[in-house]
This record gives structure tokens, sequence and C-alpha cells, in this order.
């Protein structure tokens, strides 16, 4: 059940778990989507934010999701956070990254975007922002 994969030149073992007859060995390859659309969100955010030349922050993705009850069992909706935290972080600046992001730069977005609902949050210090 173990695979290997190469992407972009790098090594990536994915593998089942136990109970479906693997050895737990790497991810699964499903919740790799989840990681790839928070990657992919995350350096457009990043790189954004580094262009309107706001520093000094510390950020972080939080990303879950509900998979439908019946085979294929897709993601049918994807709740995906952006935590801020900062001092003097502009908030205007930072919902026009995150909009730039999920709504144009991000294909692993608009991919999903297809079968999932995607829901975004922003917080900015714990505070939630509304886009």
């Amino acid at each position: 059940m173990g695979f290997d994969a190469l992407v972009t030149g790098h090594l990536l073992k994915m593998d089942a778990g136990v109970e479906s007859g693997g050895k737990d060995q790497g991810p699964r390859p499903k919740p790799l989507l989840l990681a790839a659309l928070s990657g992919c969100s995350g350096m457009d955010i990043v790189s954004i934010l580094k262009k309107m030349k706001v520093v000094d922050y510390d950020f972080e993705i939080q990303i879950d999701a509900d998979t439908a009850d019946e085979h294929p069992m897709v993601y049918n909706e994807i709740d995906l956070v952006f935590r801020f935290s900062g001092n003097d972080l502009p908030e205007e600046k930072v919902k026009k990254a995150v909009s730039l992001s999920t709504e144009k730069y991000c294909a692993v977005n608009a991919m999903l975007g297809k079968t999932a609902k995607i829901n975004v949050k922003i917080y900015i210090n714990d505070s939630e922002v509304m886009l």
C-alpha cells in the first residue's frame, strides 16, 4: 500500500494506515490535497504581503474538511482559516492578499473549489476580520 512519488525532484512517501493494510509510513493521498491548498495559498499570501511591504508578522493556516458519505468520498466543504499576528498589521492589505490568493492566484484552490465549498476566515491577533 506504500507508494513513493518523485515531486519536482523531492521524494514523497505515501502509505495507508495499518487498519487499511498499510504500514503508516507516510501521509494518505487525500489529506495531501489539503496540505497543497494551504501551501499554495500560504506562499501566495507571503509573496503578496512582501510586495506590499508588510513584514514582521507571524502567520499560520488551519485547514479542516468534511468528506462526502458515499464514494468517491470527495471533500465537499473545506474550512480555510488564516491567522496573522503582529503589531500594527494593516487589515486591508492582509484582506487583499488573502482574497487575491483564494480568488485569483492559487490554482489548488481553483481546482478543489470545483468540487468543494471553500470557506475562508481571517484572524488578525485573534480577532476575526470580515472579507
